[in-house]
């Protein structure tokens, strides 16, 4: 399938001998959700601010949907719709003339219908009378996202959607994304909350220090990566672990109470059978068995560990 975004070889250096971006080399595919992971200074607002022609790259090439964002700039930037993290809004207007001016910003011809169609969307149809001073951090987040989408555009760069928002709103929020979707428009997210990225994107890209370290299917990078712990409830303390169960590498709670196995979830054999019969072997009774796999926020931050070191 030919993606939507290509971007190939881009790097930026800033005046000074910063170099935010090192080769970075990315397909996007239509209709996707990609989550951008990465730590503060890894490039991930440099990178969006080029494809949205914010700020020029120092080499590379990147299109989007066919369009070469410098040779045909208004091509290119007529496709994508940014949310930028800031709440950047006229506090005076009203809602539905801050939507109405983006869409004529592209050049776009009037449209009430899909005007309206995004409103309701985002739940904002009953506030476009509404002046942006009175609504909410939460919905002016919102009208953030329909400026957006009010030219009509086929990517969604989404900087920290839900910076600063509460749990219930952020649940909505991601129904929002995924409704998007549904309608065809490929989203490219940045996001510090990693559940976010877990439960949201199709696939997780992570860059650091100005370089994409993977980018892979969400499933597949939980599977392939994932580690699984097995926490074992003994039914009487242990005052040190048995020599005879050293290969198990197990680590023991602090008063002796449980037991944590760690093993690669890849493995042909995961060890769990032997290690239960070794402890019965040894005469440790067990009070329960829980299981729990690793999460992405765990090998986000050894990923990112394993890089810098």
């Amino acid at each position: 399938m030919t993606p939507i975004v290509k971007i190939d070889q881009v790097t930026k250096t800033y005046d000074g001998g910063h170099q935010a971006l090192k080769g970075v080399s990315l397909d996007i595919v239509q209709g996707e959700i990609l989550a951008l992971l990465g730590p503060n200074g890894a490039g991930k607002t440099t990178l969006i601010s080029i494809i949205c022609g914010i700020v020029n790259a120092s080499g590379g090439r990147i299109t989007v949907g066919g369009h070469d964002t410098i040779t045909d700039y208004r091509g290119a930037r007529g496709m994508i719709g940014l949310v930028p993290q800031e709440t950047t809004l006229e506090p005076f207007e009203r809602v539905m003339n801050t939507v109405r001016f983006s869409r004529g910003l592209f050049g776009c011809p009037p449209d009430a219908a899909h005007l309206e169609k995004v409103l309701r969307q985002l739940s904002l149809w009953d506030k476009r009378d509404s002046k942006i001073m009175k609504l909410s951090g939460g919905m002016k987040r919102r009208v953030l996202i329909a400026k957006a989408l009010a030219h009509e555009p086929r990517v969604l760069f989404l900087d920290e959607p839900t910076a600063g928002v509460d749990v219930e709103l952020r649940k909505e929020m991601w129904n929002t994304v995924r409704d998007l979707q549904a309608d065809g428009v490929t989203i490219i997210l940045t996001t510090h909350y990693i559940e976010e990225a877990e439960a949201m994107a199709d696939r997780i890209g992570v860059i650091a220090k100005g370089e994409i370290l993977l980018v892979e299917d969400t499933a597949a990078l939980m599977d392939r990566m994932g580690k699984k712990e097995m926490r074992i409830e003994l039914q009487a303390p242990l005052a040190a672990i048995p020599e005879a169960l050293g290969e198990f590498a197990l680590e023991r709670s602090e008063d002796g109470a449980a037991l944590t196995y760690t093993y690669d979830t890849r493995g042909e054999r995961t060890g769990i059978t032997r290690l239960l019969a070794d402890l019965q072997s040894e005469g440790i009774a067990l009070r329960d068995v829980q299981t729990k796999q690793s999460s992405l926020e765990e090998i986000f931050v050894d990923l990112v560990r394993e890089e810098t070191q």
